[in-house]
């Protein structure tokens, strides 16, 4: 804060410092102006906005199929389950979809099954929005992120990323070991 000071003598500070002379509140009588870094600024304003929005996934929602229909292998359900562990993790809403050929759709509660698995293997970052429901050959169930249980998951794995002990090493032999150039005394 300098105060009230005439034009030509802030452009001669801003000058001297290397740094703009922009103008703040146009409307006010003086003018407010501050000495600043204007690049830097726009930057830094770019970069708030930038993160503002990122921030806010919550709107967006990724989906992950499991399969054609439902002949999927439990291990490619693993897969699924684990990439979709990751879009919670990042905030993300998650749309799961099974879809049924043929006479599968009579086994309709099979895939209900499975979704109720996936939701209880998930229930450590998210929770279900939406329960499993049938609309013609395709079942869907949202799940959505649990911002306290995910915050908690990650203090606990930074907690046990910074206590981990140092591994234990074998005590060195006092036996001279024969390397691959050094000749053996033991006869052959």
């Amino acid at each position: 804060m300098i105060g009230v000071v005439e034009l030509e003598e802030a452009k001669r500070l801003a000058a001297e410092a290397g740094l703009d002379l922009v103008e703040i509140a146009a409307d006010s009588r003086p003018p407010v102006v501050r000495i600043m870094d204007f690049g830097k600024y726009k930057y830094e304003q770019a970069k708030k906005e930038k993160s503002s929005k990122t921030k806010s996934k919550a709107g967006e929602m990724k989906e992950v199929r499991l399969g054609r229909s439902m002949k999927i292998d439990p291990h490619d359900v693993g897969i699924r389950v684990a990439q979709a562990r990751d879009f919670l993790i990042e905030g993300y809403r998650v749309v799961f979809v099974q879809n049924f050929r043929g006479r599968e759709l009579a086994f309709s509660a099979k895939g209900t099954q499975r979704m109720g698995e996936i939701a209880q293997e998930l229930s450590d970052v998210g929770r279900v929005e939406m329960t499993p429901r049938l609309a013609g050959k395709r079942m869907s169930m949202i799940m959505v992120p649990d911002r306290a249980k995910i915050d908690a998951l990650k203090h606990k794995l930074n907690s046990k990323a910074g206590a981990k002990p140092a591994p234990k090493r074998k005590a060195a032999s006092s036996e001279p070991v024969a390397t691959s150039g050094e000749a053996s005394s033991a006869p052959a």
